[in-house]
């Protein structure tokens, strides 16, 4: 294989979606690198089943040239040694950032570094499900004239470079520890990394951990298609990780993942290298990741992050029938996620093990609530066991994108009394409890405790 090249940093400013808090403040800096090289697709040798053991050999070759987003510290002797690659997301048309938003404030207290991959084709050139003409070409064409992507039969070999190359001596990381290299990417993404995982990966050898978050029922096609001829997404078979994966793999899912992706059919048992978590009371994505990741760079006053939670009803213009699910679980459980998986990489230690949310044995994924509403079982937070509201990954029907936020469904007073007799104190007791039992578990990060509790307060509507 010829060696791919990599230029950078790009003078200019780089279109990205890092936030709207100043990186430099907590001593990071944001870098553009171009990647150049020739990417090999893959096809089916053999056998292609949902266990996940595929068979695949080298197919086509074509030439590429993309980008990556680099966010580390300033000063090398401040890394942890973990760098994070996220598969940019297309979904919304253009390179979408969703696990730099749910996992930013973990990532820079610990001192890794992030680097955002623009891997598919429609973050380039234009398209993704929604096709908002926010691709680069779109927004800044002169910075991105230079850009090919030949498709996404090629974006898996691609990921696989742009991992090879962060590790080169002359990468864009020269002089970092890399002790821990890990991948993650949600939705789309997250489609995309379980074939990665089944096809790609043994050959590959680039990374060492990966965290799916929010997959569907299974992978996309080798040949990088998630559609069928209608144009819909096509969420058939009931695909596992490879009981024989190479290194150590978390999938953590909301329940909009396990229902409207059908997701709960790619459910497996925990072993030595896989561990499956489902998060009660989540959505495929939350006004956490949509509103409050967008200036939550860690000094937000408790009040005014709660604020920035608040629920919206519309979304791109697009009108909700309700509020959006405004529970940040996702974004504290997904902290203890990607700390687990340094952790097992690093020092083998394996994360917790959870238990799945109960579900009823029927053809259609149907999850089991409680007289309120909320799901039964899975991963538990104060915002499911001392709850103000209910949360769900469900409940909006209409265009997909209504759909992936689940909703919310505030308790009124004369409910909050009943459930919390005591007021505000039993409120706020229970509450505390949960976090606590919560950290105990392994679901929570004891740094996040005294916000939580923070938040818990001020967002409760009991006097």
């Amino acid at each position: 294989m010829i060696e791919p090249t990599c230029t950078g940093p790009v003078a200019g400013e780089a279109v990205t979606t890092l936030g709207a808090f100043d990186l430099g403040t907590y001593g990071y800096v944001s870098e553009e690198w171009w990647i150049e090289g020739v990417a090999t697709s893959r096809r089916a040798s053999g056998l292609t089943d949902d266990d996940g053991r595929w068979e695949t050999e080298k197919d086509a070759e074509a030439a590429y040239k993309t980008r990556l987003i680099v966010c580390r510290p300033s000063d090398p002797r401040r890394s942890s040694g973990s760098v994070v690659i996220e598969w940019l997301n297309v979904s919304g048309g253009g390179d979408g950032s969703p696990d730099w938003f749910f996992l930013h404030r973990e990532l820079m207290r610990a001192g890794s570094i992030w680097v955002g991959v623009s891997a598919q084709k429609a973050g380039i050139d234009g398209g993704g499900l929604l096709g908002t003409g926010s691709n680069l070409k779109a927004v800044a064409p002169e910075r991105y004239a230079t850009l090919s992507h030949p498709g996404d039969a090629f974006a898996y070999d691609i990921y696989t470079q742009a991992g090879a190359v962060l590790r080169r001596s002359d990468g864009p990381l020269a002089g970092f520890p890399m002790e821990a290299v890990l991948a993650v990417g949600e939705s789309q993404s997250a489609v995309f990394l379980v074939t990665y995982v089944n096809a790609f990966d043994h050959d590959a050898a680039v990374y060492d951990g990966f965290l799916i978050h929010g997959r569907g029922s299974s992978g996309a096609s080798l040949d990088g298609n998630m559609l069928g001829e209608d144009g819909e997404i096509i969420f058939s078979g009931s695909q596992k990780i490879r009981e024989d994966a190479r290194v150590p793999v978390i999938t953590v899912q909301s329940e909009t993942d396990l229902v409207m992706m059908y997701g709960i059919r790619g459910r497996q048992d925990d072993s030595a290298r896989f561990r499956w978590w489902e998060i009660a009371g989540a959505a495929h994505f939350d006004t956490y990741g949509l509103i409050a990741s967008q200036s939550d760079d860690g000094s937000l006053p408790p009040a005014e992050l709660a604020a920035q939670l608040a629920p919206p009803e519309e979304f791109l213009g697009i009108k909700l029938p309700g509020p959006m699910n405004s529970g940040p679980q996702q974004h504290y459980v997904l902290n203890a996620a990607v700390r687990h998986l340094d952790a097992w990489v690093r020092h083998k230690t394996p994360p917790p093990k959870a238990e799945r949310i109960v579900s009823e044995d029927t053809d259609e994924p149907v999850l089991v609530r409680d007289e309120f509403g909320i799901a039964r079982g899975g991963i538990r937070t104060p915002w499911v066991d001392t709850p103000i509201a209910v949360l769900s990954g469900q409940g909006h029907e209409g265009e997909v994108f209504a759909q992936i936020f689940g909703s919310t469904s505030a308790f009124d007073s004369e409910q909050l009394a009943s459930m919390y007799p005591g007021g505000r104190e039993e409120y706020l007791a229970l509450f505390e409890k949960s976090v606590n039992s919560a950290i105990a578990a392994g679901f929570l990060l004891p740094e996040d405790r005294d916000e939580i509790i923070a938040l818990g307060k001020a967002a409760c509507p009991i006097s």
